[in-house]
């Protein structure tokens, strides 16, 4: 891994159309998750799913204009950064931005800043989706764009200035000499891990949909209504990771040119490798292969992917991989059979498990000294900073407006319920045998 210098240098014409070309089809993967939220929830929650997730989209663009951009800190008129430090045993400590509201000073801001904010418009967004698809089948719809709303103002640009703005996990390397600081080059940590760790506490709050489990100790399977769905999200997701890797490589680890080729190519290694090697554990452990695991694998090598690509080497990619992918199905039955953990989309597994080995392998992987303790540190904020603050919001927002529907609006469905109609009306949707 090649030292990453502290600021980027201007950009050429040529890269700004590049990263903005790029910027352009990164989108894919929004929608490549939101198809896998749909298939892997109920039938008769599909059409609520999807519209939730383009709400959300919504509603995390709005609030992050208003006020989620000022506090990430990114849209600045000089090569300095803008936050808000405090000094502690002689260290500055840079832990919140301060940008103008309503993204204002937009028009006089570096080109590479601008593009900064555009990239950092659809990691919240992505962020933001990841609890709505746990929450499958019992959030409200309104719920899920309040909670969005929450990460869109706090949390989310929190952590998008800590490492991405010149924030405190940043400055690691200059302040304590801990490698290149924290890296994320794609947001493995500012999307993946937060968003899955969100989901993680929107999952603690709602709890599970009803008929999960009937035991202790027991869980019924629930399986999602669409494979087809689920695997060609996979194939979408896989066309905007490819740019937004490659785009996060530009921006946040200020790659040459010359890099770009390898940071896509160990992209899809990673995802190759993950899902191959999910393939092979659930054909070992079922007798057969199972779609929906397989999709998740798949999506957990993206998510790896998405901390390291630029970083590593294409043989260290297949290793990258090849762990999420035997991982995955394994932190899918410790979730439901140990923990009890109904999670739908697997945003816990995939995101926050696998957004989390990405980082490590970051710090694996590296050629610096530090760059280790550098990836340990910023774990440990987001597992114990993050995710407190997190849970503390979402549950005072549940006591403001609860999270979960009605019994009467989980038996008849989301869609239904919330939409007035289902999203295949000329089918007949059987009701579950838990609900007679």
């Amino acid at each position: 891994m090649n030292p990453i210098p502290p600021t980027a240098l201007p950009f050429s014409e040529a890269t700004f159309v590049l990263v903005l070309a790029l910027l352009m089809v990164a989108p894919l993967a929004i929608a490549g998750v939101a198809l896998i939220n749909t298939g892997l929830g109920r039938s008769r929650s599909a059409a609520q799913s999807l519209l939730g997730n383009l709400v959300i989209l919504a509603v995390a663009a709005i609030v992050f204009t208003i006020v989620g951009a000022a506090l990430a800190g990114n849209l600045t008129d000089t090569a300095s950064v803008a936050g808000r430090t405090f000094h502690l045993a002689g260290k500055p400590w840079n832990w919140i931005g301060s940008g103008r509201l309503f993204l204002g000073g937009i028009g006089s801001a570096q080109p590479q800043s601008q593009l900064a904010l555009l990239f950092e418009f659809l990691a919240v967004a992505l962020a933001a989706m990841l609890p709505w698809g746990s929450g499958a089948d019992r959030l409200r719809l309104t719920a899920g764009c309040a909670a969005a709303a929450v990460m869109s103002a706090t949390v989310f640009p929190l952590t998008a200035h800590w490492i991405w703005g010149g924030g405190w996990l940043a400055q690691l390397g200059v302040n304590f000499s801990l490698g290149a600081g924290f890296l994320d080059g794609g947001g493995a940590a500012t999307v993946h891990t937060l968003g899955g760790l969100s989901a993680l506490a929107m999952v603690w709050i709602a709890g599970s949909r009803k008929g999960k489990f009937p035991k202790e100790g027991l869980s019924t399977a629930l399986p999602g209504h669409n494979a087809v769905y689920v695997l060609f999200g996979c194939l979408l997701a896989l066309v905007g990771w490819l740019a937004w890797n490659v785009a996060g490589a530009v921006l946040w680890l200020h790659a040459p040119l010359a890099s770009l080729p390898v940071t896509a190519l160990n992209t899809l290694l990673s995802a190759s490798s993950a899902v191959v090697a999910t393939f092979a554990v659930t054909r070992i452990r079922f007798g057969k292969p199972d779609a929906s695991l397989c999709a998740n694998g798949w999506m957990a090598g993206l998510v790896a992917s998405t901390a390291c690509a630029g970083l590593i080497t294409p043989a260290a990619s297949l290793f990258v991989g090849l762990v999420a992918g035997i991982a995955t199905p394994l932190l899918v039955e410790l979730c439901e059979l140990a923990l009890s953990i109904d999670d739908p989309s697997g945003a816990i597994t995939v995101h926050a498990a696998g957004g989390l080995w990405g980082l490590l392998a970051v710090g694996i992987f590296a050629h610096q000294p530090g760059q280790l303790v550098a990836q340990l540190v910023g774990i440990a904020a987001l597992l114990g900073l993050i995710l407190p603050l997190i849970y503390l919001l979402f549950w005072l927002l549940n006591r403001v407006h609860p999270f979960r529907v009605d019994p009467d609006g989980e038996r008849i469905g989301m869609d239904l319920h919330e939409l007035g109609g289902g999203a295949y009306p000329d089918f007949v949707i059987h009701r579950d045998e838990s609900y007679r």
